[in-house]
């Protein structure tokens, strides 16, 4: 499947931002499941890109000169392979083991693991406990916040792709599994859900396997991956911090479509 992808992010303040830093993981990378065909950032200056400890392409980008607004756009075409359900990897999978603030582990979350999982712990058993986290937590934009925790927000029963996602990497990595946040895009004909999109990735025997809570997926056939990492705040697309400038409004427009290969004859 070829996708086609752009994504549009403006940010406007009520007064002018004396000094701003962003932390951009909007580049995708080529891997044994997505060809990046083309790919092109537009931002505000030019920016070189690193590697952040997590392997994601990281532009950090720096504006000292006073501002009102900070436009980033992101726009390419990826061909993503539609068989491939697993991706190998050199590196080791046990940092992905550690916790963080968001995606820790409460008893509730504990217990609820090893209710759906026992002393499985394969594919089967984490498709039985992302089946059962979406039940528990229907997906209800508005009910929590950006810096909602995973036990937060599977104590109130609701929650989006980064809550799903978040109880689900609490969940498995209490049974011992590694498991990583995946921030992406992902094409699909429900409007009510985003194109910007966020999964969790676990590490069974040879390699990482895809687990989308919110749309009860497998099988990563229209999903673009951009970044990961232990935690929203890892891997997500745009994060930044500034000095000045009062309230802060924030725009993001994601299109993805897939696009139609025609035969000559």
């Amino acid at each position: 499947m070829k996708l086609s992808i752009r994504h549009d992010t403006t940010y406007s303040y009520a007064d002018e931002v004396c000094t701003s830093i962003q932390f951009l993981r909007l580049t995708p990378q080529d891997s044994q499941r997505q060809q990046i065909l083309q790919w092109q950032l537009e931002l505000p200056r030019r920016v070189r890109a690193q590697r952040d400890p997590y392997g994601n392409i990281l532009h950090v980008m720096t504006l000292d000169e006073p501002h009102g607004a900070i436009i980033l756009t992101a726009f390419g075409e990826v061909r993503i392979d539609e068989n491939r359900e697993v991706e190998g990897d050199s590196q080791s999978p046990l940092p992905f083991l550690r916790t963080s603030r968001l995606s820790a582990a409460d008893a509730a979350l504990c217990e609820f693991a090893r209710r759906h999982c026992g002393e499985s712990r394969d594919r089967a058993a984490l498709t039985e406990l992302m089946q059962a986290l979406a039940e528990h937590m229907p997906y209800s934009p508005g009910a929590t916040g950006v810096g909602s925790t995973a036990a937060e927000a599977f104590a109130g029963g609701a929650g989006v792709c980064q809550d799903h996602t978040h109880a689900f990497l609490a969940c498995a990595r209490s049974l011992g599994i590694p498991a990583r946040y995946v921030s992406g895009y992902l094409c699909t004909e429900d409007a009510s859900h985003l194109a910007s999109h966020a999964w969790a990735e676990a590490w069974l025997d040879d390699g990482w396997y895809s687990f989308d809570v919110t749309n009860c997926l497998t099988r990563p056939e229209r999903h673009l991956k951009l970044a990961v990492g232990l935690d929203y705040l890892d891997a997500c697309p745009v994060r930044g911090m500034r000095r000045g400038g009062g309230a802060e409004q924030m725009l993001a427009r994601v299109q993805v479509s897939s696009m139609v290969q025609v035969q000559h004859q």
